[in-house]
Formats: structure tokens, C-alpha cells, sequence
């Protein structure tokens, strides 16, 4: 491990000296001029990076090397967890600490200020499957504070408050289904770091909304950069400048990152379910791809209120074990070139020490006990490492347990197209990085065992 740890930070340092841009990213990472590109289709078979941002990356399961991950049952103080009580009382919260401080940042709670102005209160859509509302969700009485826009379709033939399907998005919400009802939305342009409409047709992030709808879940999406804008450069135009202290020029090295911001957001979209008596506030999944995977992760984490994480392909810093050393890092995520706004800080003090982080995925998972969570990825997208993410849902097993949920209960790595479909559940599809049309048959099986549409 020394000699990994000695290697990583050479290669950094060498980065920072040159001044280098980073290598063209994988998929889940590379920057567009409007947003960065999410799943919706299947991508092409690529060559993964072998170096990125000056770091080597690894792909071979024999060069991972040895690794003990941190007991999320043994409390601080060296005590071993054997009832739930101590689990919720102590040890969850000593867990929860850890992630906001070292990995994704303090957020600020729910603004005093906050407030929902419904636009469109119901409007028959989707010739006529659906009843569309719109909603601005307002953080601030200050009108150059960022806005959520949200949109919401209900089943039209819904009669008792239905569950959610929540999804964030990386689009304008306009380009996430084919309504000419929606109210359009201006998107993020990093190359002028100011808004524009995007260009008409499909886009980022669209809904596979028919089914949903049919199987009896109401669907709501916003677009992530509504909170935040998705670039180094955009801090100042995001919510998170807006909580800065007078004369605060940087972020504490706790503060919140990008994902908590977006994540952020999601609790601030559950704050608004929970005053529409159309829908059932308690009965709530949501889902994200790639970065957004992570941001669902620590949603899920974060805010309790989440009945149900569906995870897609969130990878490093999301449900993958940092202390494999397979595919992307902690020290290729918080690369000074590429991603370390998204994060607190502290995150990348271990970008070259992640077996000394007070921290993995695993942990996170356990956060999310007993609630749902399903990890989706697809078995050749290497980046994201897919066994690390099976690996980290297999450590996380005895909280499940603890609490009286049935976790993966195996050892083996499914194959693709194997779903495990337990209370924390695992599925691969045949194929790359991010979303394949069959996986939204899976999210809906799984969604239906726990939700429970039909009651």
C-alpha cells in the first residue's frame, strides 16, 4: 500500500506542477456544453482510460491488492453494535458524521425561507394517461437566489395518493418527456457559465414515463443544475454561494460539495410532496445516474424520508469501495482538473491514503438501512466498478440484518442479467456504463415488491 499511496501522489503532484488538463474522461465524466452526458441509451464498448488526469488506473482484479474495511457495527469507542437501538442512537450518527465532514460536506437544512408556487395545478397530459403539474420551489424571498422547477406527472386514474418515482436529472425538464405543456427551462452553458435553452428534441435524462404510470407510480424529475451548476466555475451562481459566511471567499474544508447541494435539493422537492395530499410523501424512490447516482446515494443517506434508493452506475464516491484500487479513485475524482467541487474538501486528503479513510461505500449503504436500495451498473463499465459495488452491498449486510431486512445473502457475483432483488438489492445489465431500456422493467419490479403501488 505504501508504494501505491507514494506512486498516486507523485503522479498528482506531477499534474498540479505541469499544469495538465485531463485526459479525455470516460463516459460518466466527460463535460458538454450543456451538461455532462447520462445514460438513456446503451453506449458503445470503449477502451477505458489507463491514465487519468496524470494517475494510473488499474482493471486488473490481481493488482487490486489486500484491504480490511472499517466495521459499520463497531462504534467509535471499539464497542461492537448488537441491537438497533444502539445502531439508531449511536453508531448511525457517528457514521453520518463522517460522511458530511470528509466526504460530502455540511448542508445547510431546509431554508426558513423556503416556498412552493404551483403553476400548473393539474392539466390532463399524455393523451390523457397522466395529470401534469408544475411547481417553483423557492429557497429564498430573495428573487436571484436559484429555483427548483419541478415536474410532476400523476396517473390520471389515480384515486388515493400514489408513490413516487423521483428522479433528478442531468436536461432541462422539457427534454425529459415529449409534453409540449412543459414550461421550458434554461440549462447551463459552461463554456459562457450562464444559462441558454437547449436545443429542441430528446435530451439528458429521458423517462421511460408510460410504464411508470401504468404500474401505478406518479413521476417527478428537476434538473440538477437548477441548485447547483455542474462546473468549477459556476460556484458563484449556485445555492451553495448563497450560504456562504460574510467574508468567506473559499469553502471550509467541511462545506458542502456539488452532490450534497443537488442531494440537497431532493429534500427540498420531499419538503413540497409532503403538502400534496395527491401524493404518498412516505412512499418515495429516487434514482440517479452516474454523478447523480452518487447525489441519490447521499440523498438516500442524508434524508431519512426516502422510502426507496435506486442507484444507477454511481461508481467512486457513490457505491463502489474506495479501497479497491479498480477503476476511478478518490484522487482521480478530486483531480484539481476534474472533479473536486463536488465534494467537501476534505475528500481529497485521501485521495492517495483511501485505506485511511474514515469512510467507504459500504457505510454509506448502511446508512440507507433498512430502507431499499438498489445498486444497478452494467458488467463493462469498468470506471465504476462494478464488483466494488457488490462487494461494498455485501459488507453492508449485517446492518440489514441488524435491523431484520434480508440483505444479498451471497457471496457470489451475479452474473448480468441476474437480478437480486431483496430488500438491498444488485443488478447488472449486459453492457456499459449508465441506463438500458430493460432496466426500467427491473426498477419497476423492484419498486412494486416494496412500494406497493396497488395499496
Amino acid at each position: 500500500m505504501q508504494v501505491k499511496r507514494i506512486l498516486f501522489v507523485a503522479c498528482l503532484l506531477s499534474a498540479i506542477s505541469l499544469h495538465a488538463q485531463a485526459p479525455a474522461a470516460p463516459a460518466s465524466q466527460t463535460p458538454t456544453p450543456t451538461a455532462p452526458p447520462t445514460p438513456g441509451a446503451p453506449r458503445a464498448p470503449q477502451q477505458p482510460p489507463s491514465v487519468v488526469a496524470g494517475i494510473p488506473v488499474n482493471y486488473d482484479e490481481a493488482k487490486v491488492g489486500e484491504y480490511t474495511l472499517i466495521d459499520p457495527l463497531t462504534l467509535d469507542n471499539g464497542k461492537h453494535v448488537k441491537d438497533a437501538k444502539t445502531w439508531w442512537t449511536k453508531r448511525r450518527p457517528e457514521i453520518e458524521a463522517i460522511f458530511e465532514t470528509e466526504q460530502y460536506g455540511r448542508d445547510p437544512g431546509r431554508p426558513a425561507e423556503e416556498s412552493f408556487d404551483v403553476t400548473d395545478k393539474g392539466t390532463p397530459a399524455l393523451n390523457g394517461k397522466a395529470i401534469r403539474k408544475q411547481v417553483t420551489i423557492s429557497f429564498s424571498k430573495d428573487p436571484t437566489w436559484p429555483k427548483i422547477h419541478l415536474l410532476i406527472y400523476l396517473p390520471a386514474v389515480a384515486t388515493k395518493p400514489v408513490p413516487m418515482f423521483f428522479t433528478i436529472n442531468f436536461g432541462a425538464i422539457q427534454s425529459a418527456v415529449d409534453d409540449p405543456g412543459i414550461t421550458p427551462i434554461e440549462v447551463w452553458d459552461p463554456r459562457t457559465n450562464k444559462k441558454m435553452l437547449p436545443p429542441p428534441g430528446r435530451g439528458f435524462g429521458r423517462i421511460n414515463i408510460e410504464p411508470l404510470l401504468d404500474a401505478g407510480f406518479g413521476v417527478a424529475t428537476y434538473y440538477y443544475g437548477d441548485v447547483d451548476p455542474d462546473f468549477l466555475a459556476g460556484f458563484p451562481n449556485g445555492i451553495r454561494a448563497k450560504y456562504l459566511k460574510p467574508g468567506q471567499t473559499e469553502r471550509a474544508p467541511d462545506d458542502w460539495g456539488a452532490i450534497a447541494a443537488w442531494a440537497w435539493g431532493m429534500s427540498r422537492v420531499e419538503d413540497y410532496f409532503e403538502t400534496d395530499t395527491a401524493i404518498d410523501a412516505k412512499r418515495v424512490a429516487i434514482h440517479g445516474v452516474s454523478r447523480l447516482g452518487k447525489t441519490v446515494m447521499w440523498a438516500g443517506a442524508h434524508d431519512q424520508r426516502f422510502a426507496l434508493v435506486i442507484a444507477s452506475c454511481s461508481g467512486e464516491g457513490g457505491a463502489a469501495l474506495s479501497h479497491r484500487d479498480y477503476g476511478e479513485t478518490i484522487a482521480h475524482l478530486t483531480a484539481p482538473t476534474r472533479y473536486p467541487y463536488q465534494f467537501a474538501a476534505n475528500y481529497a486528503k485521501w485521495g492517495g491514503f483511501p485505506d485511511k479513510a474514515p469512510m467507504d461505500a459500504h457505510m454509506l449503504i448502511a446508512l440507507i438501512a433498512p430502507r431499499p436500495l438498489l445498486l444497478q451498473t452494467g458488467n463493462t463499465d469498468y470506471w465504476s466498478d462494478p464488483k466494488g459495488e457488490f462487494l461494498a452491498a455485501g459488507a453492508a449486510g449485517p446492518v440489514y440484518k441488524l435491523l431484520g431486512k434480508d440483505p444479498l445473502d451471497t457471496d457470489g457475483w451475479p452474473a448480468a442479467k441476474t437480478p437480486i432483488l431483496h430488500d438491498l438489492g444488485y443488478y447488472m445489465h449486459d453492457g456499459g456504463h449508465g441506463m438500458m431500456p430493460t432496466d426500467w422493467d427491473i426498477y419497476i419490479q423492484f419498486m412494486k415488491m416494496h412500494l406497493h403501488p396497488e395499496q
